[in-house]
């Protein structure tokens, strides 16, 4: 809790509380009060009890040491693509993702007084390059923080009314700070991508849709991923999502993180992952869960 800005330690000490007396109520998310993840969780679980982790790390051992039930993780925003070192964490993590969730984003620029101008602003470096354009054209210096609602408190605790925080509104209201501007996003369709993880990766039962996540490591021979890839469109599967990664410094083992439409007992889906087996060093299926929303457009 010693991370936290001064102003933001009452209030994750509470919420803290709070998701210890009901642990399997407990959404862990990474932040500080007043942060995106924090209104997604809210949205997300109206019955549940956020509790503030410094980092996704933090928040993802919260999961697995039982302190709460489900983690709320962005994953990916529609301005900035992927979020830096999920695609790492996750399949390392042994959680499951179990759901997902979806938030339009919108940035406001807060400060102690509206009478000086900002000189720099302070957020997560998700949100600064979501609002690149925006603080381009006023001369306003981007300065990395972990969390958005975290360099609102900050800017609180500094006392300092050259330097502000993007951050969503309700960072306003909880650590004293005046609304300079709003809109900061560089479009208006922002949006970011939240999935739930969880312990128990249970296969969901019903009609769905479903959307199924997994990673892969293709072999080291001359058109891997075409070959790997194949049986997807043989088979009619929706690939929604493919993104590569390197593991190591060898730069010569490359591993997809990938997202398909349908649930693995669906028959065409199973073939098309019995067939991308044959192809790949190792396939390691993260979650199936329910479609938040339709990715096939008619």
């Amino acid at each position: 809790m010693e991370n936290y800005p001064a102003p933001a330690r009452a209030l994750v000490a509470e919420l803290s509380a709070a998701a210890a007396s009901d642990p399997d109520r407990a959404v862990a998310i990474q932040g500080a009060p007043g942060c995106n993840s924090h209104i997604a969780a809210v949205e997300a679980f109206p019955d549940g009890l956020p509790l503030p982790c410094f980092g996704f790390e933090d928040a993802i051992d919260a999961v697995r040491e039982g302190r709460a039930g489900r983690a709320l993780i962005p994953i990916e925003n529609s301005l900035h693509g992927r979020v830096a070192d999920i695609h790492f964490l996750i399949p390392e993590s042994g959680l499951a993702i179990i759901g997902e969730h979806f938030m339009p984003i919108r940035y406001c620029l807060l400060a102690l007084d509206r009478e000086t101008k900002v000189a720099e602003a302070m957020s997560h470096p998700q949100a600064l390059g979501q609002c690149r354009h925006w603080l381009r054209t006023r001369g306003i210096k981007p300065v990395g923080y972990p969390d958005t609602a975290g360099a609102a408190a900050a800017v609180a605790e500094m006392g300092r009314p050259e330097i502000g925080a993007i951050a969503p509104r309700l960072a306003a209201d909880l650590y004293g700070l005046q609304v300079i501007g709003t809109g900061l996003e560089d479009s208006e369709d922002n949006t970011t991508r939240f999935v739930v993880l969880a312990r128990d990766g249970a296969l969901p039962q019903g009609t769905g849709p479903f959307m199924t996540t997994f990673v892969f490591e293709v072999k080291n021979v001359p058109a891997a991923l075409y070959k790997a890839l194949g049986g997807f469109a043989t088979n009619g599967v929706n690939m929604t999502k493919l993104e590569s990664y390197q593991r190591g410094a060898s730069f010569a083992a490359t591993e997809f993180y990938t997202d398909i439409e349908g649930h693995p007992e669906d028959p065409a889906v199973a073939r098309a992952l019995e067939e991308l087996k044959f192809h790949t060093k190792w396939l390691r299926v993260l979650g199936t869960y329910p479609q938040a929303r339709a990715r096939t457009v008619a």
